[in-house]
C-alpha cells in the first residue's frame, strides 16, 4: 500500500526548532522563519549542541550574512510560490519589498552564491509544485497554470518540459500508470 502526504516545510523545520532549543533550555524567541532571537548569551558548548542536533534533521546553523540572505531568499520563494492564494506582484517587486533591499543586489548576491539565477529557482520551484499538484489529482493543468501564475497552460507546459524533460500531460500519463499498476499489484 502506498500513502501520499503533503507537508508544510516551515512548520516541521520551526516545531523542530522549538523542541531542540526547549531540550537545552534556552531562552530564545522565533522571529521570522530560520531566525531565531537568543534572550541570554549561548555558550560555545551549547551553540555545538545546538547546531548536532539541528544536523541530524537536515538543518543547518548559517555562519555568514550573505549566506543568511541568500535562505532568506530561497524561503521567499518558497513562500511565494507555495502560497495557497495567487500572488499577482511581480516576484522581483515581491523578494525586493519583503527582504527590503533592492532587486538587483539580490540578484547578483543569490547568483554569486547559489550559482544560479532567482528566476531559475523560481521556475524550479514551481514545477515541483506543479508536480504536487498533479500528484494530487485535485486539479486540472488550467488551475495548475493559473496557480501558479502563468499566463496560459502553453507557458507551464514549456517551463515544465524544458525543466522536467516531458509535458505535464505525460507526467500525469505515468503517474495514471503507476497508480494503476500498482493497484493490480496489490490486488494480486
Amino acid at each position: 500500500m502506498k500513502m501520499y502526504v503533503k507537508f508544510d516545510f516551515n512548520a516541521i523545520c520551526k516545531k523542530v526548532l522549538d523542541e531542540k532549543l526547549k531540550e537545552q533550555g534556552l531562552k530564545y524567541r522565533v522571529l521570522n522563519f530560520g531566525e531565531v532571537e537568543f534572550y541570554e548569551s549561548i555558550t560555545q558548548e551549547q551553540h555545538k549542541i545546538f547546531k548536532k542536533n539541528l544536523e541530524d534533521y537536515g538543518i543547518e546553523i548559517i555562519e555568514s550574512q550573505k549566506s543568511a540572505l541568500v535562505q532568506k531568499i530561497k524561503d521567499t520563494i518558497v513562500e511565494l510560490v507555495f502560497s495557497e492564494n495567487v500572488i499577482s506582484v511581480k516576484a522581483s517587486i515581491y523578494i525586493a519589498e519583503k527582504l527590503n533591499h533592492s532587486y538587483g543586489y539580490l540578484s547578483n548576491l543569490f547568483s554569486e552564491l547559489a550559482h544560479t539565477s532567482i528566476e531559475n529557482f523560481i521556475i524550479l520551484q514551481k514545477i515541483e509544485y506543479a508536480k504536487e499538484l498533479i500528484l494530487s489529482n485535485k486539479h486540472s493543468l488550467t488551475e495548475i497554470a493559473l496557480k501558479l501564475n502563468y499566463s496560459s497552460v502553453a507557458h507551464l507546459s514549456t517551463q515544465f518540459k524544458n525543466t522536467t524533460g516531458i509535458t505535464p500531460s505525460l507526467f500525469q500519463k505515468v503517474i495514471a500508470k503507476r497508480r494503476k499498476n500498482q493497484a493490480m499489484a496489490n490486488i494480486q
